[in-house]
């Protein structure tokens, strides 16, 4: 009985806790973490801040090439008179998987990424713009530098 009436009171404090998180995502325009898809190629994402100016994102994108994650390391600024919006800029590395039909093997490489970040102040959502820009090493097609990568994304925030 003690038992069952802790795990009560701990899941009311979780459930507690996060709607209090939820409410202040929404209202407001900034947030901790989101999880969305980023687009070209598609691409799973979660981005957490660490600090009110520095963000880890992490991406795996899915293609027909193959896929590739990657994490990245992002300082964040303000605009002024936008509310909501921000610049961001980073370094990141990757790892990349080939299909054989595309030359096949694997890769590493080095990350930057420059974007825009917008958070809506009444709504969970956020919106990115970025280009990431990166330098592959391996044993396929697309060794030396790739300006291609980066993209639009949409997250849920907490």
């Amino acid at each position: 009985m003690k038992r069952t009436f802790v795990l009560l009171i701990a899941a009311m404090l979780v459930t507690v806790t996060a709607a209090n998180a939820q409410s202040r995502s929404a209202n407001s325009s900034t947030y901790t973490t989101a999880l969305g898809l980023k687009f070209y190629p598609t691409g799973i994402t979660v981005k957490h801040f660490i600090t009110d100016k520095h963000a880890l994102e992490g991406i795996g994108y899915f293609y027909n090439y193959g896929s590739r994650i990657t994490g990245l390391y992002e300082i964040y600024g303000n605009i002024n008179n936008a509310p909501g919006l921000r610049w961001y800029i980073g370094p990141g590395a990757h790892i990349g998987f080939y299909n054989t039909r595309y030359g096949g093997g694997s890769s590493a490489g080095v990350d930057g990424v420059l974007g825009l970040d917008y958070k809506f102040t009444n709504a969970p959502l956020n919106l990115s713009l970025d280009w990431q820009p990166s330098f592959e090493f391996g044993n396929n097609f697309n060794n030396g530098f790739v300006g291609s990568w980066g993209g639009f994304g949409i997250r849920y925030t907490f």
